[in-house]
């Protein structure tokens, strides 16, 4: 398979600079792409598996956002539209690979094997993380922008001199390149040549701010130069491309070559959250534009015309997909008891002598509120 050592030469500055188009392997009609640039690509077995997690992602998304509506869950942040980098890069990633996901990430950490319920327990207002980060090898979802580049440089590091074979993939928001968090941690993953894959998921706007606002960089990925680092340019809504490059990037890790950094062209199609309204600072036929180069109808072309998928295997994807938002409407309606005392677990492995006075405090006042009148 075609490795990032093989798509560059091995050294000099002009070997880390992205390509001046995004590489692409399966246009928006579905026929194969016109700049390739060395992506190796996917087989048909992976090409399958790609189409069915984006379905099944889609199918989630288009729910948990209509339960959003109704009031089940606090906010959500939708992913449609990047439904190729949510399942292309998760698939790319070996078992014991690390994932370190944004709020706007959870079709990827369902793609990864987090059951939903679990997975969206955070946008719910239950618990921060209501999955197991060592099951699934999938770190907690992260709310504030770009902290989790920092915490994936720190795991890869440290299997790193632990001599353990694991990558860390990370992914990121075009908003989160302007943190600083962002520099500390591509400064530190190339100094060190940290096993991660950095994927920023470029959908055009942080909230409401264009990227032509935050930088004035050709590119995104232009800026990996700067640290030493080999970047990347891609269709951010072609599956296969996505795969391809953060497949290279864990096989570049792995192989103690470092971190590479990958732009993905994309787009934010609902509004940034529930909450928001993206009327007011974009425009509908620049949407419009954008669902012209919807993500998975392109696979599902280029699968139908390259006999890889017909009508009837659809069919059972569609009925697996409804299966699938059942079980979410089921989870999400299903009311929670929650415990105030459950505050305070899970804060230090030994609780502090004001931790447990709060605690205490707390406890008193419930039981208080519960007693009878007289």
């Amino acid at each position: 398979m075609t490795t990032l050592a093989d798509l560059s030469e091995p050294a000099g500055a002009g070997s880390l600079l992205p390509s001046a188009a995004p590489l692409q392997l399966i246009d928006q009609d579905g026929r194969p792409g016109a700049n390739p640039g060395g992506l190796a690509f996917p087989q048909p077995d992976v090409l399958r598996q790609l189409y069915r997690g984006m379905v099944l992602g889609r199918r989630f998304d288009t729910q948990v956002t209509a339960l959003t509506k109704q009031g089940r869950l606090a906010v959500y942040p939708s992913s449609r539209g990047q439904d190729a980098c949510q399942v292309g890069a998760v698939l790319a990633l070996r078992d014991q690979d690390w994932l370190f996901p944004t709020y706007r990430d959870s079709v990827a950490i369902v793609t990864r094997g987090v059951p939903a319920e679990q997975a969206l327990t955070l946008m719910r207002g239950d618990w921060h993380c209501g999955y197991d980060p060592y099951e699934h090898r999938v770190a907690p979802q992260c709310t504030p922008l770009a902290t989790n580049a920092l915490h994936a440089v720190g795991l890869g590091h440290a299997a790193r001199l632990k001599h353990q074979d694991q990558v860390a993939l990370v992914l990121l928001g075009d908003g989160a390149t302007s943190e600083g968090d962002t520099h500390e941690a591509l400064n530190f993953a190339g100094v060190w040549k940290a096993p991660v894959v950095f994927l920023v998921q470029n959908n055009g706007y942080a909230i409401s701010v264009p990227l032509a606002k935050q930088t004035a960089a050709p590119t995104l990925a232009a800026k990996g130069i700067g640290y030493g680092i080999p970047s990347l340019l891609i269709d951010g809504n072609d599956a296969a491309a996505v795969y391809a490059a953060v497949r290279a990037g864990v096989e570049r890790a792995a192989a103690g070559g470092g971190p590479t950094l990958i732009e993905a062209l994309t787009y934010r199609i609902e509004a940034h959250t529930n909450a928001d309204d993206a009327t007011r600072y974009r425009a509908s036929a620049e949407v419009s534009a954008w669902l012209e180069r919807e993500p998975v109808t392109r696979l599902e072309a280029y699968l139908k015309a390259s006999a890889l998928l017909d009508d009837a295997a659809a069919a059972r994807l569609a009925t697996e997909a409804e299966q699938l938002a059942e079980e979410v409407r089921n989870g999400m309606n299903a009311e929670v008891s929650a415990d105030p005392a459950e505050l305070f677990e899970h804060v230090y492995a030994r609780p502090t002598a004001a931790l447990e006075r709060q605690r205490t405090a707390l406890l008193t006042e419930l039981a208080e509120l519960e007693e009878p009148a007289p």
